[in-house]
């Protein structure tokens, strides 16, 4: 099992029986010890490896949400249309966050991405409004509630009879960069089964024997990555052309010599994706 995936750690209490005290949410936004997180999009404010307190630049922000409490700590998001100077990528500092901060960044992203993506009424079209402390959004005109959408999606570590490693690129990333394939669970369908799909799609491979790895939320915008390890009997992939454009099996030694030369660029260290391929080669890969 995957275990301290870099947005999946921290013990966030997200204090869900507050959302709907407008005058308790007030007070704690109020209060200076409550530590304003700022968020834009996928970025958050950092103080080099910690989440920065933006308070000074509340008045800036169109938007707050109650995040939780953590360590001993209360968070509160305060949403801007256009990053500040020093937000950064949650992509980029995910990894080196704390366990507590790590997990308050994630929920702030992936409130602001839902907000920003979702907000008209599905029903009637009109615009919704936020509500219980930014973890709903409210049609005035028919009265229904929203609530923050996560889409399952499977990413898969698949290896054959002699324990080589499959990775993949799809097209419309940089030449060089592999990954592991990885899809959308689609509507009736079970995760095992999507893994079995995606993989026959992308790589037409047939694979069974699978296992469960771990789960962490990607909030670029709404996943929540299920990993697996699936193995199949036969070595002869063919690519889609379409998603996939390249794909081949690679040894621990040769993957090893082909990230170090730079020859192979694999996915961020925040990823479950860079988790699950560095649990199969055994340790941490190291780059050029």
């Amino acid at each position: 099992m995957l275990t301290e995936l870099a947005l999946g750690r921290g013990d966030l209490d997200k204090l869900a029986e507050l959302r709907g005290d407008a005058a308790r949410v007030e007070a704690i936004i109020a209060d200076p010890a409550t530590h304003i997180v700022g968020v834009s999009g996928g970025d958050v404010a950092v103080d080099g490896s910690a989440l920065a307190d933006v308070r000074a630049r509340l008045g800036m922000a169109h938007a707050t949400y109650l995040i939780g409490q953590a360590d001993g700590r209360t968070f509160v998001a305060a949403a801007f249309d256009v990053p500040p100077a020093g937000f950064r990528s949650l992509r980029e500092v995910g990894s080196a966050l704390g366990d507590d901060e790590a997990a308050v960044a994630t929920a702030a992203v992936a409130l602001d991405q839902w907000h920003r993506l979702h907000t008209h009424c599905p029903r009637c079209g009109t615009p919704t409004v936020p509500a219980m402390a930014g973890w709903e959004r409210h049609c005035p005109v028919d009265g229904t509630s929203h609530f923050p959408r996560t889409d399952p999606a499977v990413i898969v570590v698949i290896t054959d009879p002699d324990d080589r490693l499959l990775l993949a690129r799809q097209g419309t990333w940089p030449q060089r960069r592999f990954s592991l394939v990885a899809g959308y669970v689609e509507p009736g369908e079970t995760a095992e089964r999507a893994v079995q799909r995606e993989v026959l799609e992308e790589v037409g491979l047939a694979v069974g024997d699978l296992d469960f790895l771990g789960s962490q939320p990607w909030p670029f915008p709404a996943s929540l990555m299920l990993c697996y390890h699936a193995r199949t009997t036969k070595v002869d992939f063919r690519v889609d052309g379409e998603e996939i454009v390249e794909a081949g099996w690679w040894t621990r030694a040769e993957l090893a010599a082909a990230v170090a030369s730079g020859e192979l660029l694999l996915p961020s260290g925040v990823s479950i994706a860079r988790r699950a391929i560095e649990d199969w080669f055994g340790e941490p890969l190291r780059e050029a």
